[in-house]
Formats: structure tokens, C-alpha cells, sequence
């Protein structure tokens, strides 16, 4: 977890069909303490496995991203400590700048902006199920997900978003 956040809200959610714990935190100074704001959330299977967490920070707006082998790199490195169990049986099926939104009030204004990271998007050959880690520009994970179920025809992805902000609004989920 970055430095500066605590935990502000805690919720049990399921994950197609398996129980889990969604956990966010925010600043601890309260900058952009809003559901499309900056956060640090985590969801944690039942059996305490991390399904996956988001890192949507001020900080990571702009930047140079890192080149597709140091975002591989770093990916594979970030596996080895969180997820070594994925690594045997992972695919890599590309590797692309992806976009974010966040939102912030700078000087009493509210902005939109993109926070751009490099996303490796993998395949478990074992289980055919997805997997990404997205780097930022600060050479450090912004957002790890896994276990992901894609349905390929419409070609959307079935998995709950629990770690997005606008699937949480859109399925009228409130913060406390």
C-alpha cells in the first residue's frame, strides 16, 4: 500500500460466484476522497489470495512509461513476489499503453484525467482465464488483476470490475 492512505471503506463482494473482500483506502489527507478519485483498493479472495488491486494516483499523471521489455520485466518480477503460482501456465498476449480515468479538483476545479500505464495482458493456459498487470511511469504496478473470465462473443469481459470506480457508479455502488 502507498504511504499517506487508510482504509476507508471494507465490504464483502463476490467474484463470480466466490467470496471476497473489497478494500479502499484513500488519502489520508483527503485530496480527491470521491468514488472516481484517487485510491488504493484491493480484493482478497476468501482463502486470502490477492484477486487484485488498483493504484489511481495524482502521482502517476504524465511521465514517460516504460519501454514493453522493462514493462515485461517488471511484470514478471511483480509475479514472481505476488502471484508465483500464475507464472508456469502464463501467456503473454500483448503488451500496449492503456488509460485510466481520474478524477481530481486542482485549484478548486474539477478535471478528467488519463493516467496511462503499460498493460501486459496474459492468459493462464491452465484455467483460460485472463490476467494483467499494468505499470506506470513510475516503474511501480498501478493495477494487478487475475482469474478474469472473458466472454469472446460479444467479446466483454464477465468477471465483476470491483477495482473500477465507473463499473462501482454505474452499478450504484456509494462509498461510506
Amino acid at each position: 500500500m502507498p504511504a499517506g492512505y487508510a482504509e476507508m471503506a471494507r465490504r464483502r463482494v463476490a467474484v463470480d460466484g466466490e467470496r471476497a473482500e473489497l478494500v479502499r483506502y484513500q488519502r489520508s489527507d483527503g485530496r480527491n476522497a470521491v468514488l472516481g478519485g484517487e485510491h488504493f483498493s484491493t480484493v482478497i479472495a476468501a482463502d486470502g489470495r490477492l484477486k487484485g488491486f488498483t493504484r489511481m494516483d495524482l502521482d502517476l499523471a504524465g511521465g514517460q512509461l516504460p519501454s514493453r521489455e522493462e514493462t515485461r520485466a517488471i511484470a514478471m518480477d511483480f509475479l514472481r513476489v505476488a502471484a508465483p503460482e500464475l507464472l508456469p501456465a502464463q501467456e503473454i498476449s500483448w503488451i500496449e499503453p492503456h488509460d485510466e480515468p481520474l478524477r481530481v479538483v486542482r485549484n478548486g476545479k474539477t478535471e478528467n484525467l488519463t493516467l496511462t500505464g503499460m498493460k501486459v495482458k496474459m492468459r493462464n493456459r491452465a484455467d483460460g482465464r485472463w490476467m494483467w498487470v499494468i505499470v506506470g511511469a513510475d516503474r511501480k504496478v498501478m493495477v494487478f488483476e487475475r482469474d478474469i473470465v472473458w466472454v469472446t462473443l460479444p467479446g466483454h469481459r464477465k468477471t465483476e470490475k470491483w477495482l473500477d470506480d465507473t463499473w462501482l457508479a454505474e452499478n450504484g455502488t456509494t462509498l461510506p
